[in-house]
């Protein structure tokens, strides 16, 4: 009798409605698993950061620091745009989740290119200091600022790939509102990043000293 009745609720269940994910907890494993890798992300860049912040004080008088490099009006802007990719991102899932596949690859191809972008930005800023005198061995401070922003550029590199890999398979007919859950988990990997670099921007660029 439990599996006809199962058999009967699923026949009368909306053709359209998205299968629903194995769960325990009221998450889905997978969106679960996301929440509980990012918990662990929080915890490896609240150790870059405290150590940023150690290796900082400890920055003899003299040697090359955060005001001798900084350029904080182009970081600004540089930040503006990765910021400004977190709209693109919940633009592109909201037109997955309603069917319009060609707003979803126009958003998450946006998406990508501001991320891009802001890594094109990172790259010149890093040059830029290089050729002040500014190398990953040259103080303390030097290494601990290349440490923490090269692994930030290193996420937002590896979101971009991400978000490509939607891209292809949304154009092989692989993603649909059903299985918009994948490019959800994307978004939460992607504003886990912006998020992280606010509090880098803040802590280090707005206040270097």
């Amino acid at each position: 009798m439990t599996d006809l009745a199962a058999s009967e609720r699923a026949a009368s269940a909306p053709t359209g409605t998205p299968p629903a994910h194995p769960t325990t907890t009221g998450l889905s494993h997978n969106k679960l698993a996301m929440w509980l890798f990012l918990g662990s992300e929080c915890l490896l860049f609240g150790a870059l950061i405290a150590t940023y912040m150690f290796a900082k004080s400890r920055l003899p008088a003299g040697e090359l620091g955060p005001n001798d490099v900084f350029d904080i009006p182009f970081t600004s802007v540089s930040s503006f745009v990765l910021l400004m990719s977190s709209l693109t991102m919940v633009l592109a899932l909201s037109a997955l989740t309603r069917g319009e596949e060609r707003g979803f690859r126009v958003w998450i191809v946006a998406t990508a290119l501001l991320g891009g972008t802001f890594i094109a930005g990172q790259v010149y800023e890093f040059t830029v200091f290089y050729n002040l005198g500014l190398g990953y061995t040259t103080n303390i401070f030097g290494s601990a600022f290349y440490t923490l922003t090269g692994f930030h550029g290193a996420h937002v590199t590896i979101g971009i790939v991400m978000l490509m890999s939607a891209l292809v398979a949304s154009l092989r007919g692989r993603l649909s509102p059903r299985n918009a859950e994948t490019v959800e988990l994307i978004g939460l990997y992607w504003h886990f990043v912006d998020i992280v670099w606010i509090l880098i921007f803040t802590i280090i660029y707005l206040f270097p000293q």
